[in-house]
């Protein structure tokens, strides 16, 4: 069904009578001039480079001026994502044009999206309706409805959120508005679903208290963190953390320096000389802003202290200011073969707290980069952890509710346990529901690039690679390191049952398997992901798991698949025939990332024929 016109006007057009209540706070849906501008994107650079892709088939094309335009009428969920994960209160702002929408079908901005499937959503629906709808893990739940179709050609469509209201206009006139407190923050982006669309201008405004950290379409990253020492061959392209701090400093900020002093007030012109000595004063709801430079531990940072879920505290970067974190001079940097560390050395960041958002931060050379042992509702974004003597992010005990956002970690290393243990990322030994990992590079870790061994909860993965994992470039005498991509779950001996999902991810050139249960017997879900070039079988889960296989692609793998007990339809083997790639140049994918922390997007990996399978990232 199609009702828009497709050539471009000139002048923005008005909306037809489109009339629904409004609440009587009479909402400013436009940035005012007190108003801060968090991210805005035009598209003129002619890339997507600021955003993070999620199905359909998005380009930039020429419509008047440069449009990011999703072309693909057949699927039911095309997504592109900006921002922050810590975002709260503020208004999305785009100039949108419908080409086409079917059945069921709709084009949107969405607002606090804290995954690929749970957001609000401002919706030009089939139907000639607009909608404020709740998207809570793909359950639809619509929150207001206008009943008059919008006009033809491009209109400008605002949601703002404040606190628990929500309100849509059009062309600046209000037309939905409700009340909804479950989603608390977020990012924003664009969707289509069964639709062609063109989307402009986009404008993210703050209201209310400031989000931070902010996010630039034009900010150019930062340049590839350069690790001081390694104990092996770099990767071929080390990617940069890209951190993207807040423009402005929170009033009440506190700062570390590495020519500061302790004894100092904290402030800009004062600065403390530690970390340490900042998380000990900050209070809840505070944030401490680390100006650029290399602070070498003698003891490790250890966060014990939480905030609120109204108060977050925040460790950030200042700035766009590199701040290396090194913890060579801390104990078992290594520890001796067969050693155990003791539980308060572990991590050059030891953290046992809830509601920290911790970002734009390079940590090297520790016993462990960040550990975190019963943590809580923590936003964990855009990290670099490498060369760390354990793995280089590891989440256990009791650990519910946190987000692990466009994280790096590799050439981790243990030479303790022969490099058996240390992984890119790992989330094992505990439970909690609710746990994020979304936008990770885990490359050339001893071990595996992620590990969910015992973690009793499901995990959801998305957007993520790991490659190059399980080698020997250390030269560790005995080494056992295991080398999957992915390693999702298991035990010594059976279970636990966890229902990890993992979508829309990638791995390669794995000295093992590139997606494994590992003993795992939970109802695992796999869908739309790649594995590519991996020593041993592409996907397996024979191990006892009751795995749920989908839209996935094998190629150039030991094996394609090993499936004991689980079940497969639609994926590259189901299909059969030969299978080829539009690239397999990974120098985007592993480049600089862009400036919002995202993956670059490239067709690295992707079906040169036959059918939509496997990730596109």
């Amino acid at each position: 069904m199609s009702w828009f016109a497709r050539r471009r006007s000139t002048v923005i057009r008005a909306v037809s009578a489109l009339v629904v209540a409004v609440g009587a706070a009479g909402l400013v849906l436009a940035a005012t001039a007190q108003a801060a501008t968090l991210f805005s994107a035009t598209f003129e650079d002619g890339t997507l480079n600021a955003w993070s892709k999620s199905g359909g088939t998005w380009s930039v094309v020429a419509d008047g001026s440069q449009v990011a335009q999703q072309a693909n009428t057949t699927t039911n969920n095309a997504r592109l994502f900006a921002g922050d994960t810590s975002w709260t209160d503020y208004v999305v702002q785009a100039r949108v044009k419908p080409l086409s929408i079917g059945s069921g079908g709709h084009a949107a901005l969405l607002g606090r999206a804290t995954g690929s499937t749970t957001f609000y959503r401002l919706a030009v629906v089939e139907a000639g309706q607009v909608q404020l709808q709740q998207v809570w893990s793909g359950t639809v739940t619509v929150l207001a409805t206008s009943a008059q179709p919008v006009a033809a050609g491009w209109s400008t469509l605002a949601l703002s959120i404040v606190g628990s209201t929500l309100t849509g206009s059009v062309n600046g006139t209000t037309v939905v508005s409700a009340t909804d407190a479950r989603i608390t923050q977020g990012r924003i982006g664009l969707q289509t679903a069964y639709a062609s669309a063109e989307f402009d201008d986009v404008t993210v405004s703050s209201a209310g208290s400031s989000p931070s950290p902010t996010a630039s379409a034009s900010t150019v990253p930062s340049s590839s963190p350069s690790p001081s020492r390694s104990a092996g061959p770099s990767p071929s392209a080390s990617p940069s953390a890209s951190p993207s701090p807040s423009a402005s400093t929170p009033s009440g900020t506190l700062f570390v320096a590495t020519n500061g002093n302790d004894g100092n007030a904290g402030t800009l012109a004062a600065p403390f000389a530690t970390v340490q000595k900042a998380v000990s004063v900050v209070a809840a709801g505070g944030t401490i802003a680390v100006r650029g430079g290399t602070y070498a531990l003698t003891t490790n940072i250890t966060i014990a202290k939480s905030g609120t879920a109204a108060a977050p505290i925040t460790l950030t970067n200042y700035n766009g200011e590199h701040v290396t974190i090194d913890g060579e001079g801390l104990a078992y940097t290594p520890g001796d073969v067969g050693s155990t560390i003791p539980a308060a050395q572990r991590g050059a960041v030891h953290m046992s707290a809830n509601f920290w958002r911790i970002t734009g931060l390079e940590i090297e050379h520790g016993p462990y980069a960040v550990y975190c042992d019963g943590c809580n509702d923590n936003v964990f974004d855009r990290l670099v952890t490498h060369d760390n003597y354990e793995s280089g992010f590891q989440l256990q005990g009791t650990s519910a509710r946190n987000q692990i956002l466009n994280l790096d970690s590799y050439a981790n290393r243990d030479p303790r346990k022969n490099g058996e243990s240390a992984d890119g990322l790992a989330i094992k030994q505990g439970g909690g529901s609710g746990n994020l990992v979304r936008g990770a590079r885990l490359w050339n870790n001893s071990d595996d690039g992620f590990d969910a061994w015992l973690f009793t909860s499901p995990i959801t993965i998305q957007d993520s690679v790991a490659y190059g994992n399980g080698y020997n470039r250390w030269s560790i005498p005995n080494y056992s390191g295991d080398g999957n991509g992915w390693k999702l779950g298991g035990s010594d001996t059976t279970g636990p049952a966890a229902a990890h999902t993992v979508s829309n991810s990638m791995a390669w050139g794995n000295s093992a398997a590139g997606f494994t249960d590992n003993g795992n017997t939970g109802a695992i879900v796999v869908n739309r992901c790649t594995a590519y070039d991996n020593v041993k079988t592409g996907f397996d889960f024979d191990g006892g798991s009751v795995a749920n296989l989908t839209a996935n692609l094998a190629v150039g793998n030991a094996a394609p698949v090993a499936l004991g007990s689980s079940t497969a339809s639609g994926n590259s083997w189901n299909i059969g025939g030969t299978w080829t790639l539009q690239s397999t140049d990974a120098s985007t994918i592993t480049g600089a990332r862009t400036a919002s922390g995202a993956i670059p997007t490239s067709v690295y990996l992707v079906p040169a024929n036959g059918a939509a399978v496997g990730a596109h990232i």
